[in-house]
């Protein structure tokens, strides 16, 4: 049987995509399967996208092996993290003063430095590789979700993309997106769903690996069960597994059940929160989907790293023309996927691009539009605890206004419990909301919080889903939400009338 190892290690992404379905055996730290040595039990290997570069996570055995593979012909493939891992180096210091550079193996060569992309795209193939073979001058379809997508180097390209916008605004125009060795056994990607949206490629790696149809057929069932073993984990390498019994003693609706996470401003703490959710309900056996409004979903990454489900096409609610679907398309993805419960991440303060012409441009817009309803986060770390209390109080006061409904309030970055005790009848008699908490300012081990800075997504994501297990009444959450009912947007004229009057 052709065996196609496939990374995992803290920090990987293992069902961000499906990788055409190709891998077969699961490659961990030790560098080792069926109790050899990778580099003489595989075929091939793919590494995926994560914060492999940032966790530092793959340990120094298995780099040896990995560089075994190359030298001796086998086909490597690195997507996004994969691929700086498999570069020279990675500067991830994006809002730092000077570069803070992270050493890849070097086998491609070339660097990468901070550029924001998360558009969908289409890139052309511009050269042969083991995976893009006669296939020069085709176009592929994909997505980028990457902090660190500027690649500089001498490595042979492969793959170019026409992006619309890098780093939060419009600039149409190509750029490098793949790149291989010059023996074309070891390819790095930025376009990420590449086989699963493109078949050719996928039969290209088959092509390489002389899989006859009987190997095609071996290689599919073992992906079954390979997916099905990665799935029952939260997350990776946790030994955290899914209670699949206690979601039997909840109560859940046949239908979908949706709720937003939205907040008084950016730097709030939804992206934590929201990942701390999903994980939770995730490891009670829930099925969960995660959106985000607007472009930037690298924001429900962690979500999808604790989760396991894939990047959806349908996972960007689109807003102002930013973004990938329209919500109606959406909710219409959503129904065939089945989930018990999907959570939407709010894009800045929930007015943010309220009073901008163009409709949808807010998170209010898409709440109004399906009666979603909305858990507030407000943060004390700025503006201190009273101030959180009373930005959050006039905000779900608007929101009464405009027709939204607050289930819940979050007072987050709580750094004295007594102040936060005292403004809790305040915030219950104003807005009368009786889902309100407090969760205390976590503190993490890694520079940053959010994926603007370098983010280690296994204490990230752990962190998170602690914090909501100990703060948080995650039964409660669930009988919040609701079965959305798509109406549709509401004209610009009749925001200004409810936002006004």
């Amino acid at each position: 049987m052709k065996k196609i190892g496939f990374l995992y290690v803290k920090g990987a992404l293992p069902m961000f995509e499906d990788f055409g379905n190709l891998p077969t055996h699961i490659v961990r730290n030790n560098g080792m399967v069926n109790g050899l040595k990778i580099h003489k039990e595989l075929d091939g290997l793919i590494i995926p996208g994560g914060s492999i570069i940032e966790s530092q996570s793959v340990s120094e055995e298995l780099k040896k092996e990995i560089t075994k593979m190359c030298t001796e012909g086998k086909f490597i493939l690195g997507m996004c993290s994969g691929f700086q891992f498999l570069a020279n180096k990675t500067d991830i210091g994006r809002k730092s003063p000077c570069p803070v550079n992270r050493e890849g193996l070097g086998l491609l060569d070339v660097s990468f430095s901070p550029m924001v992309g998360t558009d969908r795209v289409e890139a052309k193939i511009i050269n042969d590789s083991f995976l893009t073979d006669d296939s020069v001058g085709k176009k592929i379809t994909g997505f980028h979700c990457h902090t660190y997508g500027n690649i500089t180097g001498d490595a042979k390209p492969i793959l170019k993309s026409l992006v619309q916008r890098t780093n939060y605004a419009n600039d149409p125009r190509e750029i490098l997106s793949g790149v291989r060795n010059d023996e074309g056994n070891v390819a790095g990607l930025m376009v990420h769903g590449a086989l699963d949206e493109n078949p050719a490629l996928v039969n290209n790696v088959l092509k390489f690996i002389d899989a006859n149809e009987n190997d095609i057929l071996n290689i599919k069932n073992a992906n079954k069960l390979l997916l099905s073993k990665i799935k029952m984990e939260i997350g990776v390498e946790t030994g955290i597994n899914i209670d699949t019994n206690r979601k039997n003693n909840l109560k859940h609706t046949p239908n979908t059940k949706i709720i937003m996470i939205a907040s008084t401003g950016s730097d709030s703490g939804k992206t934590f929160i929201t990942t701390g959710i999903v994980g939770d309900l995730r490891k009670q056996g829930y099925k969960v989907g995660v959106l985000k409004v607007g472009p930037d979903i690298r924001d429900i990454v962690p979500s999808l790293y604790l989760n396991k489900e894939r990047m959806e096409n349908f996972s960007s609610i689109k807003i102002g023309g930013l973004g990938w679907k329209d919500l109606k398309e959406v909710f219409e993805n959503i129904k065939k996927n089945n989930h018990d419960i999907v959570i939407i991440e709010g894009v800045m303060s929930i007015f943010t691009g309220m009073l901008n012409r163009k409709v949808p441009f807010s998170s209010a817009e898409i709440a109004i539009a399906a009666n979603i309803p909305v858990i507030m986060v407000s943060p004390c770390n700025k503006g201190g605890i009273e101030t959180a209390a009373i930005d959050v109080v006039a905000h779900v006061e608007m929101m009464d206004k405009m027709g939204i409904t607050t289930v819940g309030i979050i007072l987050n970055k709580v750094y004295d419990e007594r102040i936060a005790e005292s403004t809790s009848q305040f915030i219950k008699n104003r807005t009368k909301t009786d889902f309100l908490t407090f969760i205390p300012k976590i503190r993490l081990t890694e520079r940053g919080n959010m994926p603007e800075v370098e983010i280690k997504l296994d204490d990230f994501c752990l962190n998170a889903m602690n914090t909501v297990e100990n703060y948080l009444d995650i039964e409660k959450i669930i009988k919040l939400a609701e079965e959305p009912k798509f109406k549709n947007y509401i004209e610009f004229k009749e925001i200004m009338d409810r936002f006004t009057n």
